[in-house]
C-alpha cells in the first residue's frame, strides 16, 4: 500500500472558457469537479497505475463532504480527517484558445492542535502497513512550519521510504529531516538554494538531507541527483495543455518506481512520461493513458558528467 498525506486538501474546479480576457464576461463551455490538493492527485494517479492507495489529511465543511463524496467507490482509500472549517476550493480557469491555465487557490481551514494531534496518530497507524508515503503540498494556517519535518521522522522511524514535495520554509525544514526524496520545481528550488543553475540547485539541495532529490523542469523534463548518479530525462517533445497536476503525476511515478524496484533511469523516465501525458489531460489528476504509453518509451534518460 502507498501512503499519500494531503495537508491542504482541496475541492478542485476546473472552468473552460473559449479565451480569457480580463476585466470581460465570459460564459463556460465545461465544468469539471475533482478531489484536489497535491496528494490527492498523486493518489489518483497512482490508483490509475493499479497501486492500492490510501489518503490522509483533511477534510470539513460542505465542500469537505463533496471532496469526500468525489473518493468514495473509486480506487483509493479515505483516511482523512474530520476537521471543523471548511475544505478550500480550487478554481482552474483554462483558455481553450491558448491552451493557457489560470489557477485561483484558496487559503486552507485553520487546524486545531486537536485535529492535528489525531492527524499524527492515523499516519502513524497507517504507516505501518505502507511500502512508501508521499508528504504533499502547502500547509493550512495553524500548522507548525516544521509539520513535514515532523512526518518525514515518523515514516524513516517506520522504515517507510519517503518522498517529500513542498515548498518554501516546510521544504527546507523537511528536508533536514533527512527525506528518501525531494521533488521541488525550478522555483522552490532556486528558494532552497539560492541557484537557478539546475545541476548546482540540485546537488546543493541534496547535500541538505535528502537521499535524492528530483527537481522539475517543466517541458524540458527532470533532473536528479542521487546516491547512484546525476540523471537528465526529456520527453521527445513538449506538449501543449494544461499544466494543472502535472507535477503531481511525476510524484507518483518516482513513488511508484520505487515500489516496484525500477532503476534511476525507469523511474525517471515513468516520471516524465506520466506528467506529459498529464498535461494532455483536461484535469489534474489523470493522465492520458494513450499518450502516456506512447511517450515512455521515447523518454531520454542520460547520466549526467559529476562535475557539470
Amino acid at each position: 500500500m502507498i501512503l499519500t498525506v494531503t495537508l491542504n486538501t482541496a475541492l478542485d474546479l476546473t472552468y473552460r472558457v473559449p479565451a480569457l480576457t480580463p476585466h470581460a464576461s465570459h460564459r463556460v463551455t465545461q465544468v469539471i469537479e475533482r478531489p484536489g490538493g497535491k496528494g490527492l492527485n498523486v493518489a489518483r494517479v497512482l490508483g490509475a497505475l493499479g497501486h492500492e492507495t490510501v489518503v490522509t489529511g483533511f477534510a470539513g465543511g460542505p465542500t469537505g463532504e463533496m471532496l469526500r463524496a468525489h473518493l468514495a467507490g473509486g480506487r483509493v482509500r479515505d483516511e482523512l480527517v474530520p476537521i471543523a472549517g471548511p475544505t478550500r476550493r480550487t478554481v482552474a480557469i483554462v483558455d481553450t484558445a491558448s491552451g493557457d491555465t489560470t489557477q485561483l487557490n484558496e487559503p486552507g481551514p485553520t487546524i486545531t492542535a486537536t485535529e492535528w494531534s489525531v492527524l499524527t496518530g492515523r499516519y502513524a497507524q497507517l504507516l505501518t502497513g505502507a511500502s512508501a508515503v508521499a508528504l504533499c503540498g502547502s500547509l493550512p494556517p495553524g500548522i507548525h512550519v516544521g509539520a513535514y519535518a515532523e512526518l518525514v521522522r515518523l515514516a524513516r522511524g517506520a522504515g517507510v521510504p519517503v518522498l517529500l514535495d513542498t515548498s518554501g520554509e516546510p521544504l527546507r525544514r523537511g528536508i533536514a529531516a533527512r527525506p528518501d526524496l525531494v521533488k521541488p520545481n525550478a522555483d522552490e528550488l532556486a528558494a532552497l538554494t539560492g541557484s537557478r543553475e539546475p545541476h548546482r540547485a540540485t546537488r546543493d539541495a541534496r547535500r541538505r538531507g535528502a537521499h535524492a532529490v528530483v527537481s522539475s523542469l517543466g517541458p524540458d523534463g527532470m533532473l536528479a541527483a542521487t546516491g547512484d548518479g546525476l540523471w537528465r530525462a526529456a520527453p521527445p517533445a513538449a506538449v501543449k495543455g494544461n499544466p494543472t497536476g502535472a507535477g503531481d503525476s511525476a510524484v507518483a511515478g518516482l513513488l511508484s518506481g520505487l515500489v516496484d524496484g525500477l532503476d534511476w533511469p525507469e523511474r525517471l523516465a515513468r516520471a516524465v512520461a506520466l506528467s506529459a501525458a498529464t498535461v494532455l489531460s483536461p484535469v489534474a489528476g489523470e493522465f492520458d493513458r494513450g499518450a502516456y504509453e506512447e511517450i515512455l518509451p521515447r523518454v531520454t534518460v542520460t547520466e549526467q558528467a559529476a562535475a557539470a
